[in-house]
């Protein structure tokens, strides 16, 4: 017991024994000796003795290299032996020899805290760069493809066209957009104008007069025109514009007026006009020896002219027509003259028919068209009155009559071919024909 206490090296040998039927330590020592002198000398009474079953070997605790020695239990009141207690694990040895705790020399620590704040500001640097130049400037160029094209939806869909369903697709559609080239792929004309078409269309229906015409405002070069057209005319218009032309244009009912206007041969297209023609209006500049116009395009387009009167000067006839024919044979000759002479005042005679003194139906067969067919003789002659006068009664916007009342003087009538008369069709044909 004793031994035990003072920590006898037998007991790291001998572990406890935890079985139940042990036999209690205070046996004699001798009996020990005796019984085993008489099992193996096979004496009296080793022969006697019934044979006991061999113990089961006793458990032991596996030992490490490393485990500290421990104390032997003491022993209960009771006399029995103290259950063995569980030991937790040593401790693994510090130092530089190995393991995740091991301690890192300080010249290593400067290192490595050297290499991360250098990789952090290279990370930083790295990031800054790309973020201002290319991110930043990327991002820029495509916010302002984003901006022209939306500019260029705002300028398309306006007025009427402003809450339009398709410039609401299209500013969604640029909005999705992640590329410039994207952006710039996005079509605005062809849905613009296939809208600007489906409302006009509607207007010229709507806005047409009694005489099935319409009237067509635009813009041209900042500066607001009106043409008189026919609703076949308007219409074919329409098809073939597209929506850079249809969005500036407004079709409205004609509310037209006669302006009589007094102007000479040359500012009346040469006196080659008639009833029925249309033509545009040129403002001619001040200097009265420069004829050009000021502008490439007309003040006035298609003005409808009503009615033109000549100066009475061309209705005065006096003319004299003298044939002779001379035949002389042997000094004998022989003369024959044959004269015809006319002398008429036109004017006169328009008097006498519209007082009811001459016949009217043979005033009407002989007066037709007199100042028309006078002006076809002198373009077929190459001869004419250059001097001639003309009152002429142009059909109008009511917002251009003021200026064509003030620069009476200064404006140019001219024929487009479009709307030429037949006579010079005819003469168009015989030259490219």
């Amino acid at each position: 017991m004793l031994d035990k206490i003072k920590g006898d090296d037998r007991d790291k040998k001998n572990p406890p024994d935890l079985r139940k039927n042990i036999r209690k330590e205070g046996s004699d020592v001798g009996d020990k000796l005796k019984g085993l002198v008489g099992k193996f000398g096979g004496g009296e009474d080793g022969s006697k003795k019934k044979r006991e079953p061999r113990p089961m070997p006793r458990p032991r605790l596996k030992s490490r290299e490393t485990r500290k020695p421990e104390k032997a239990p003491l022993k209960s009141e009771s006399g029995e032996k103290p259950k063995p207690r569980l030991t937790p694990p040593p401790k693994r040895p510090g130092g530089s020899s190995g393991g995740i705790g091991r301690r890192i020399p300080e010249e290593d620590q400067k290192t490595i805290v050297g290499a991360v704040v250098f990789g952090v500001i290279l990370m930083i640097l790295v990031g800054a760069g790309y973020y201002f130049l290319v991110y930043q400037p990327y991002q820029e160029v495509l916010q302002n493809a984003k901006a022209t094209k939306i500019a260029e939806v705002d300028a398309l869909f306006k007025g009427p066209l402003a809450t339009d369903p398709q410039k609401q697709a299209i500013l969604a559609q640029i909005d999705g957009a992640t590329t410039p080239e994207e952006v710039l792929a996005v079509d605005v004309v062809g849905p613009a104008t296939q809208s600007w078409r489906t409302y006009q269309n509607q207007q010229i229906n709507l806005k047409k007069d009694r005489v099935n015409r319409v009237m067509v405002n635009y813009t041209d070069n900042g500066q607001e025109k009106r043409v008189i057209m026919k609703v076949d005319d308007a219409k074919k218009f329409v098809s073939q514009a597209d929506a850079t032309v249809l969005a500036n244009t407004q079709i409205q009912t004609p509310d037209t007026v006669a302006v009589p206007i007094m102007i000479t041969r040359l500012q009346a297209a040469g006196g080659l006009i008639s009833v029925g023609s249309m033509v545009d209006v040129y403002l001619r500049q001040n200097n009265t020896n420069n004829t050009a116009p000021s502008s490439s395009t007309p003040k006035i387009s298609g003005a409808t002219v009503l009615a033109i009167l000549r100066s009475k000067d061309s209705g005065t006839v006096d003319a004299r027509i003298l044939n002779t024919q001379r035949l002389t044979l042997n000094s004998i000759t022989s003369q024959s003259e044959n004269e015809r002479t006319s002398s008429t005042d036109v004017e006169q005679l328009l008097r006498a028919a519209a007082s009811g003194g001459l016949n009217e139906a043979e005033i009407n067969a002989i007066l037709q068209n007199y100042g028309i067919r006078l002006s076809d003789y002198e373009r077929s002659s190459n001869l004419g009155e250059l001097e001639a006068n003309y009152l002429i009664i142009l059909e109008v916007p009511r917002e251009d009559v003021l200026f064509l009342i003030q620069n009476m003087d200064s404006v140019i009538l001219t024929v487009p071919t479009q709307n030429a008369p037949d006579w010079m069709i005819r003469e168009l044909q015989r030259i490219y024909g």
